[in-house]
């Protein structure tokens, strides 16, 4: 078996679940980003933009973390509950080969560490 990666994804943390002939192992990245803030009032004093920019600037470092952790997967599958995964897949368009190698992208609700490799599994037709 090639390397194949599942990868479960949110604002907060991503499970990276990589499997090969040498098994399945899954490494937790937790990220950095706080949450969204919502502004009432006036928005004219600057301060709401700062703290978008701040905000994009973290989850892009933390795609960039994500994705450099990927290595060359033969398929990758990306899923989550949020709007998470479908950045992150956005980012994989500046790399050809990544982005071509997407099979899937799924909306799920929040897994459990174990239900995540299991849905690896599952997908890719990987015996328990």
């Amino acid at each position: 078996m090639n390397h194949k990666v599942g990868i479960w994804i949110d604002h907060k943390k991503a499970v990276i679940v990589s499997a090969s002939a040498g098994g399945v192992t899954a490494k937790t990245l937790e990220s950095e980003v706080g949450p969204h803030a919502r502004y009432s009032g006036p928005h004219d004093s600057g301060g709401e933009k700062k703290y978008e920019d701040r905000h994009d600037q973290h989850l892009d470092q933390y795609y960039d973390e994500v994705i450099s952790q990927l290595g060359q997967p033969e398929a990758l599958l990306i899923f989550g509950p949020g709007e998470a995964k479908l950045q992150l897949r956005e980012r994989l368009s500046r790399s050809k080969i990544l982005y071509e190698r997407i099979v899937g992208i799924e909306t799920t609700d929040k897994l459990t560490d174990p239900q995540i490799v299991a849905k690896v599994k599952e997908h890719y037709g990987i015996e328990r």
